[in-house]
């Protein structure tokens, strides 16, 4: 291995065991030897020596009919990407129900597999994170949401500064009535879009109008009946729809009574999936960086294995309004 890439048997080790810094250059090539050669280390017997699995689990909601798993799923595959170049190996695990019952029975699940960290999105609706980050020396990060009532360390978007912009956006353009869908409560980020979406208005003058905010469980039949309750009642001249899948249930009502977008109405959604661009028009969106969001987690996390006595920290990753037709 270290004749193929032209190293040291020192600096293959320190690359594969992540004991010591390894230029980007030489790391690279020991990388590549691997590859041509077809090595994968024994994770078992590195494990056995270090104590440690080498593994991390990963807990995210990923619920049947619900767009947001490709949010997740984005957001593991930067989790991965940055495991696997440091040695680690990722275990997926999903809370299909998004229950914090289900939350705790995953969570015991991953325990028994004898991973060294765990990075999840908290369940919504629980009195409180189930385990105490740090307990039986287990290293824990929240990703996408804050737990309740537990310190810890937080990998977030900036759900507060998205919707901010957006609903800015439709004021700089004139609009005074601006109608509001959003998801369940229960979870940060929901309550974080709507508090950005009422200090827009509150940053220009405006009182928010409760006849104008809608919330229900997330879906794309609560988004096509909020749209249609909005709408449906006239004067609401723009819509901010912070939720990915309650945004194509509210487009499914438009079009189908033929608003002129954005003629007639302004329309934003949040997350920006493929289908958000081939809708007519294509829609103005907030985008939120899941992949690097998985990277900076995974980065935090082995950070925090290396060092389990400091503080916790919040990390914020800013999100983006990308500008197409919709407004």
């Amino acid at each position: 291995m270290a004749e193929r890439a032209g190293v040291s048997t020192a600096t293959v080790s320190h690359v594969i065991n992540g004991t010591r810094f390894v230029s980007e250059e030489a790391k690279a090539k020991v990388n590549r030897a691997m590859e041509e050669l077809e090595y994968r280390p024994n994770t078992l017997a590195r494990g056995l020596r270090s104590q440690k699995s080498m593994t991390v689990g990963l807990i995210v909601p990923i619920l049947p009919s619900d767009t947001s798993n490709f949010f997740f799923l984005t957001v593991a595959q930067g989790i991965q990407k940055v495991l696997r170049e440091h040695g680690y190996q990722l275990l997926l695990s999903s809370n299909m129900s998004g229950t914090p019952e289900e939350e705790r029975e995953q969570i015991r699940l991953l325990q028994s597999k004898w991973i060294d960290g765990l990075i999840i999105a908290p369940a919504a609706g629980g009195t409180g994170f189930p385990l105490e980050p740090g307990e039986d020396g287990l290293s824990v990060v929240f990703i996408d949401r804050q737990p309740q009532g537990v310190s810890g360390d937080c990998v977030l978007g900036d759900s507060f500064g998205g919707a901010y912009e957006a609903v800015s956006l439709l004021l700089e353009q004139g609009h005074r009535r601006i109608g509001y869908i959003a998801g369940e409560e229960g979870i940060t980020t929901s309550s974080e879009r709507y508090e950005g979406y009422r200090q827009a208005l509150a940053d220009r003058g405006l009182t928010p109008d409760p006849l104008l905010e809608k919330s229900a469980a997330s879906s794309f039949e609560s988004g096509y009946a909020c749209a249609k309750e909005l709408l449906g009642a006239g004067g609401v001249t723009a819509l901010f729809v912070a939720n990915n899948v309650q945004t194509m249930g509210a487009m499914k009502y438009i079009q189908e009574r033929g608003f002129r977008v954005p003629g007639e109405l302004a329309i934003i959604g949040f997350d920006d999936y493929d289908w958000t661009r081939v809708t007519t028009p294509p829609l103005t969106v907030i985008r939120q960086p899941a992949f690097e969001l998985g990277c900076r987690a995974a980065e935090v996390l082995l950070e925090r294995i290396g060092q389990p006595d400091r503080p916790p920290q919040e990390y914020r990753l800013k999100a983006e309004l990308i500008r197409r037709d919709s407004c």
